[in-house]
């Protein structure tokens, strides 16, 4: 089976588990607004790494809300998989406590993807320029000021889930660092393996921005 099937089995996978819930209450647990559209259409709109993307009820067909053009098919299972964890939690809320990776259960199982797809990303582009860093994050993510580190934002990427970059200066003993942290309720809403995805698909475009810069 390609890749490709893998993701579109995912798909209908995900789609199956929300089928017959009440997209009010999902709405209600996953941060996302419902909307009642007239002649039974429904919606959910949420906010994923600062685009708004509507989710069609009951079909689950998942678009930018501004052109209405499908998303790819790797961030709709990621949604997906959102969705069904936050209702399963009851909308687990954040706790304002940031975890590493391998706090996360089977973090340490998925550690080498995230560390390759990045954190090592992250600290190849944005070491010695850390400033730049937070300069596009704020400007992609609308990002915040984080106190950890040297130089650290908090990326709201959807409205239960918050991940924190980091990185430290080098100095004449150490090289440049890097790390990415969790809100603790992450392990509530999310596998390890989606946790892994969703930190290099943050960082990928910030790497794409930097590129001229």
């Amino acid at each position: 089976m390609t890749k490709i099937d893998d993701y579109t089995q995912a798909c209908e996978l995900g789609k199956k588990a929300l089928q017959g819930k009440d997209p009010e209450i999902l709405a209600e647990f996953s941060g996302a607004l419902y909307q009642a559209e007239g002649h039974g259409a429904q919606s959910l709109t949420i906010r994923f790494l600062n685009r708004e993307i509507l989710i069609s009820w009951p079909d689950l067909n998942i678009t930018e809300n501004r052109t209405r053009e499908k998303i790819n098919i790797q961030q709709q299972v990621f949604l997906l998989h959102y969705l069904n964890g936050a209702f399963i939690s009851g909308g687990a809320p954040l706790t304002n406590e940031w975890i590493s990776f391998q706090e996360i259960p089977d973090g340490k199982f998925y550690l080498a993807p995230f560390i390759s797809r990045a954190r090592a990303p992250l600290l190849s582009v944005f070491g010695k320029r850390p400033g730049l860093m937070v300069e596009l994050a704020s400007e992609a993510y609308n990002a915040t000021g984080l106190d950890h580190g040297d130089h650290s934002v908090s990326v709201e990427a959807l409205p239960l889930v918050r991940l924190a970059l980091i990185l430290w200066d080098g100095d004449d003993e150490f090289p440049p660092e890097s790390n990415i942290l969790f809100d603790k309720n992450i392990s509530r809403l999310l596998s390890a393996e989606d946790i892994a995805w969703l930190a290099g698909n943050t960082v990928y475009p910030l790497m794409g921005m930097a590129r001229g810069k």
